[in-house]
């Protein structure tokens, strides 16, 4: 009876007791055939092909009530299908009651039973409660439908009892009646109330794939733009995540939610855009009428329930402790989108939701996961007890809460109620058989230990689809109470552990093959840490910062998500995306190219423009270098803050000591000191006027100087000896007047031409363009929500 031995392909003595018996049974079924039936060798014979192959198709596609009461009629409906090559005759279609299941692993060996076998699956209760449908030719179908007061069914104890739809019939080579097909159900049955209830955690997973993408529109309000728009259609009425708000308001569940999704519902609330299949151009989104619907809905829904916030963008914790813990800095991602998941939920919904849960892909757990897992502060593992299995011998399924060191918890779902609606459910007999064998098991877990209240925890598949989503509801409305009663995943995970329950976690090879091969590559987390070391460069400059880092730590973490499992390819296009927008917003920054320059004279100035293509200001610092400053020397570094869509000449003094060509380079930084983009090369010709040439026109001017002296001093003396020889003082005066005009203007005319001889210095040459020049704006960095 034991959840653990089940698990483990063991039974309890109970159990064995009841397989030998029926091993007993098997054997003997032959014998009494031949000894009771008429003709003897032919019964045997028919008996024989009916329990090897049906011959006949039963479906059940319809069973209520799932769990019945003494006074309720039980309803059974489906169809039989002749899959045989001829005619079928006097068919009927009758119910059969076989016995009380003694154990889970009880239930999963009659599931997967076929053929009939007349000791195991109880007589047919017939009379008006049997269905005739005579002749059913080959390939033929019939519908029915069976009504039988529970009464009439003659159950026992409380228990599971296995029920059967069964067609018997004659054919042709064989025309005595016979079993020619049967199908096989449960029916849980409960007369009373149980003395202790199993204590029933149902997690609700709201998760989606992963919708947007890095980029925007290049307009003001950053509309941003989707991979597609399917989730409009899972919104839409109808859709999975319509149906998974719907049916979750009025059940006992606890939500568990990805953050992301809320943020991407409430990015399609306003305009968006969507990629077209080709890759080019984008279109409208059509989706925002149905997004605030299903938010408001959600809303209303999640009030007064237990919300967990899974980190943002449902991380692959597997795959980081397996394949990203190696690569440098991958580990921190998860903190960070733990942090980001609690204001994303309580934002957009108004709780404050629960964000100690991990919940690594289908429960499967292993030392290193469970170490990636709590390191971001999630102190409760949800595991599956495929996983952390039990090897102390209980003789029944234990309370899920286990501590596994370190002041964590291991919260270990049920592997069997957890995996019953993962099949196609959209096919009303797999859905029938599956709320049936969940309840059946549900029960059994009760009847395992009746006097012992236990937790038992169901963590179902991450993405239901709306079928599946259906079929979960209408079982958790099946219990109604009767042997379970609700819990929150907190208090499962505060329950007091089962003292003998298994608490050793498993060792990395114990992970399944198959869950670690569909797992993010090594790879995939390099190039994850090289678009974060873009960013982390990127950042500095910015002004705006939320407009880029915001969504790009988003899409990074998005690169992570556990939905990429199932998309190999989509994840690493994802992936280059993302990187390859990035550094292109990186690129609208830059050093316009510089063409070689000629500088003449000792000092001048070099003009360097920085270009910005963003549409936001960025701040920098130019350091301008010469490649062989003792014949060059440059000025200091200087900030440069330009305007978003604007170009910007910064200027640099020089001062030549040598003449010849010197290789200059320009490098921005950002305002911590980190090289930004490429380093630009130029050449400087220096043609320096040499100390010669200088030497040879201050000597020409001195002489110049020296002649005019000579010939002023030759006036002054003619005039005063001209004076004493007239002895008129008043033409004295004049002429000493006029010698002084005379003297004046030669000096004038002398002086031009040396002035004439010095080279006049050049003036800085024209900036490249504006110190901000208004050229039309660029694209801009692009971001989402």
């Amino acid at each position: 009876m034991a959840d653990a031995a089940d698990l483990r392909g063991t039974t309890s003595a109970r159990a064995r007791r009841w397989l030998r018996r029926t091993a007993a049974l098997l054997a003997a079924a032959p014998m009494i055939a031949g000894l009771t039936q008429i003709p003897a060798a032919p019964a045997a014979h028919a008996e024989s092909k009916a329990t090897g192959s049906r011959s006949v198709n039963v479906s059940i596609t319809s069973l209520t009530p799932t769990a019945p009461k003494k006074s309720d009629t039980l309803t059974v409906s489906g169809t039989v299908t002749n899959d045989t090559k001829g005619t079928v005759s006097g068919a009927r279609v009758g119910l059969r009651v076989g016995p009380t299941m003694n154990g889970r692993n009880a239930i999963d060996t009659a599931a997967h039973r076929t053929g009939y076998s007349e000791g195991l699956d109880g007589t047919e209760i017939g009379g008006k409660y049997a269905k005739k449908i005579g002749k059913l030719s080959a390939g033929a179908s019939r519908d029915f439908s069976l009504s039988i007061p529970v009464d009439q069914l003659h159950l026992g104890e409380n228990g599971v009892y296995q029920l059967g739809v069964s067609l018997t019939g004659g054919t042709s080579s064989q025309p005595w009646p016979q079993v020619l097909g049967i199908e096989r159900t449960f029916l849980p049955w409960q007369s009373g109330p149980s003395t202790k209830k199993s204590q029933l955690t149902y997690l609700w997973p709201l998760i989606s794939a992963v919708h947007v993408t890095a980029r925007t529109d290049n307009d003001e309000d950053r509309t941003p733009i989707f991979r597609d728009d399917r989730l409009a259609e899972e919104l839409a009425p109808g859709g999975r995540l319509q149906q998974m708000v719907t049916l979750g308001k009025n059940l006992p569940i606890t939500w568990v939610i990805d953050p992301d999704l809320l943020a991407t519902v409430d990015a399609m609330t306003k305009k968006y855009e969507v990629q077209n299949p080709s890759g080019n151009g984008t279109r409208a989104g059509s989706g925002q009428t149905v997004a605030k619907q299903w938010l408001d809905a959600l809303q209303k829904a999640v009030d007064g329930k237990q919300v967990v916030a899974l980190p943002f963008a449902d991380p692959d914790l597997a795959s980081l402790a397996h394949r990203g813990k190696n690569v440098t800095g991958a580990l921190s991602h998860l903190q960070g989108a733990t942090e980001l998941a609690s204001t994303t939920v309580e934002t957009i919904l108004g709780v404050r939701p629960r964000t100690d849960f991990a919940w690594p892909v289908d429960g499967a757990v292993d030392s290193s996961i469970v170490d990636v897992a709590t390191s971001a502060g999630a102190h409760n593992v949800i595991a599956r007890s495929d996983s952390l299995r039990e090897t102390g011998g209980l003789s029944y399924t234990p309370t899920a809460a286990r501590q596994i060191g370190g002041g964590n918890t291991a919260v270990v779902a049920d592997a069997r109620l957890s995996t019953a609606f993962t099949g196609d459910m959209s096919k009303a007999e797999n859905s029938t058989l599956a709320i049936q064998r969940f309840l059946a098991q549900s029960q059994m877990v009760n009847l395992q230990a009746p006097d012992k209240q236990r937790s038992i925890v169901v963590a179902p598949q991450r993405t239901p689809t709306t079928s599946q989503a259906q079929a979960m509801a209408a079982a958790l409305e099946g219990l109604s109470g009767q042997w379970t009663q609700p819990l929150g995943l907190g208090q499962a995970a505060k329950a007091k552990p089962d003292p003998n329950a298994t608490q050793r976690v498993p060792g990395s090879r114990s992970y399944p093959r198959s869950l670690r091969a569909r797992e993010l590559p090594t790879d995939a987390f390099n190039k994850i840490q090289e678009t974060q070391k873009t960013l982390d460069n990127f950042e500095p400059i910015l002004t705006a910062k939320y407009r880029v880092v915001t969504p790009f730590g988003n899409a990074i973490r998005r690169e992570m998500s556990t939905s990429w499992r199932s998309e190999a390819r989509n994840a690493a296009g994802f992936r280059h995306d993302v990187q390859t927008y990035l550094s292109g917003l990186t690129k609208k920054v830059r050093l316009v190219p510089k063409t070689d320059m000629t500088l003449s004279g000792r000092s001048a100035t070099v003009p360097v423009t920085v270009q910005n293509n963003l549409v936001q200001s960025v701040e920098l610092r130019l350091v301008l270098r010469s490649q062989q400053g003792n014949r060059l020397a440059v000025s200091e570094p200087q900030l440069v803050n330009v305007e978003g869509g604007h170009s910007q000449s910064v200027k640099f003094g020089t001062t030549a000591n040598a003449n010849g060509p010197v290789w200059v380079s320009a490098q921005l930084y950002t305002p911590d000191g980190q090289p930004y983009g490429r380093e630009m090369l130029f050449e400087v010709n220096v043609t320096e006027i040499t100390s010669t040439v200088i030497l040879v026109i201050a000597g020409g001017v001195l002489l110049l100087v020296l002649a005019g002296v000579r010939i002023y001093v030759q006036r002054k003396r003619a005039a005063a000896k001209s004076g004493e020889d007239s002895g008129d003082g008043e033409d004295a005066e004049k002429a000493h007047g006029q010698d002084e005009d005379d003297s004046e203007a030669p000096r004038t005319d002398r002086c031009d031409p040396a002035h004439a001889l010095v080279p006049e210095q050049p003036s800085d040459p024209a900036p490249d363009t504006g110190s901000q020049s208004a050229g039309p704006s660029g694209s801009g960095e692009k971001v989402d929500h």
